[in-house]
């Protein structure tokens, strides 16, 4: 029987454990803080729990569009947001998702160890636990660490009022005036939601728009958005330090100016967990970052030892991370794989409006590496939209000029997180766009969009000419 050890138990190390258990492989998981890993203790489940709550407040704020008056002149005179109950809740599910998974493991056999992990050779393992240290000999390791936020060297973070992602459920009162430092999907997401939540945000980017990483087009809309609440943007303006003067937290900018507010979300990026876990030692290549460097199925520069998630510097996404765990066990215990391709991978921002996106990219268009066909369509024409009082969004897609196979899209709705699928799937399975485009979808619906502006990309021509 194979010895599978696994060190991470996010989701590229638990969806790992899985695989490695159904092909029967032998396999010890190890993990220091939580089975879900920060994905589901204090990234992706939790904030997205939060996100989730807010919207209910935006929602209730633009029922005015609807003809639903609030007796009151802002949406917090009528709702009164008690964000210790929220943030309760949050790391309630974020627990409970916690236990299932860890309870799912247990019941496949898979052995659960606490604790913190090092490689002592490529096929050692060294689990560093309450009772003492205890070795596992493994013929397949995979490393599964994940990130640590980034911190300032003058911004350090102390969990009260400088914070970072992971310590913002700390909170018990909605901040008065919240300065965000970065302007990437982590910033932006928590931007719109303590807006939506009646706070009072101020957004520092050292970029001229929004979601610098992301489809301009999609972040212009985000940006609009984001003023058009109130939301005070700081555009091409660098954060370098942060401190705290009473109750007061203050920003000091690279030219000169200071912003202050009652709390500071740091949201500069993560640095990958490989230090400490003798990846060097047993010949592990990292990048310059100190990411692990892997192929297309998961194997480090080690034949034996795979890695998976956000401390590959792949795409730091749950998904991501969760089919690279998987891909590793397959490949490694011998059964059938596809390797990787980040050409299928949908990803969303969880704003308001959110931003989904699959295959490839406006830059890529804009760069010339593949010749595409495109087309926007704005959703201001779209009869569910108008009933929703939502005008702001748009669907665009990307196809093959000469075949009209569908290679991308990027969806900004409500709810684009779900509209995406129809787009990947196209993706995946190489679909046309006239093939996509009769296909039924209901009426009113956001989607019927999708399949319209499939419907333009009939003539090609025209398309590559306009867009």
């Amino acid at each position: 029987m194979t010895k599978v050890v696994i060190i991470g138990g996010g989701p590229g190390g638990y969806e790992a454990a899985l695989v490695a258990n159904q092909l029967g492989g032998e396999v010890t998981l190890i993990e220091r803080e939580g089975l879900g890993g920060a994905a589901v203790l204090s990234d992706c489940v939790p904030s997205k729990t939060l996100i989730a709550t807010a919207e209910v407040m935006v929602r209730i704020e633009n029922a005015r569009q609807l003809g639903l008056h609030i007796a009151a002149p802002d949406v917090t005179d009528v709702v009164r947001v008690d964000l210790g109950e929220v943030n309760e809740r949050v790391l309630h599910l974020a627990r409970a998702q916690s236990a299932d998974i860890a309870q799912r493991l247990r019941q496949d056999g898979v052995h659960l160890v606490s604790g913190s992990a090092r490689l002592d050779g490529p096929h050692r393992v060294v689990a560093t636990t309450e009772s003492g240290e205890k070795a596992f000999d493994a013929d397949i390791v995979l490393v599964a660490t994940g990130t640590t936020p980034r911190e300032l060297p003058e911004a350090r973070c102390d969990g009260e009022r400088i914070l970072n992602w992971k310590q913002v459920y700390n909170l018990t009162e909605v901040p008065k005036r919240l300065i965000v430092v970065g302007s990437g999907v982590t910033g932006a997401e928590f931007a719109s939601a303590y807006d939506g939540l009646g706070c009072d945000v101020v957004l520092v980017s050292s970029r001229r728009q929004v979601l610098p990483g992301q489809d301009q087009d999609a972040a212009a809309v985000l940006q609009r958005a984001f003023e058009r609440r109130g939301m005070e943007i700081m555009s091409e303006s660098r954060a370098y330090a942060a401190r705290r003067e009473g109750d007061e937290v203050v920003v000091s900018l690279e030219d000169g100016r200071e912003v202050r507010g009652s709390h500071c979300l740091m949201a500069v990026g993560a640095i990958p967990n490989s230090a400490g876990l003798g990846l060097e030692d047993v010949g592990v290549a990292l990048t310059p970052s100190g990411h692990i460097s892997v192929d297309r199925v998961s194997r480090t520069s080690v034949r034996s030892i795979y890695a998976a998630g956000d401390v590959t510097g792949v795409f730091a996404l749950a998904s991501v991370a969760a089919m690279q765990g998987r891909i590793a066990m397959w490949h490694a215990l011998g059964d059938a794989v596809t390797p990787l391709d980040l050409r299928r991978v949908s990803s969303n921002v969880f704003t308001t409006p959110e931003i989904a996106t699959v295959g490839i990219t406006q830059q890529e268009a804009d760069d010339g590496d593949v010749r595409v066909a495109s087309v926007l369509l704005p959703l201001a024409s779209n009869a569910r939209s108008k009933m929703q009082g939502f005008t702001d969004g748009f669907v665009k897609l990307f196809c093959l000029p000469t075949t009209g196979i569908i290679i991308g899209g990027v969806v900004v709705a409500p709810r684009a997180s779900e509209l995406i699928h129809a787009v990947s799937i196209a993706v995946a399975q190489k679909i046309t766009v006239d093939d996509f485009s009769q296909a039924f979808t209901v009426y009113p619906s956001m989607s019927g969009s999708i399949a319209e502006a499939a419907r333009r990309l009939h003539n090609r021509d025209e398309a590559l000419l306009t867009t």
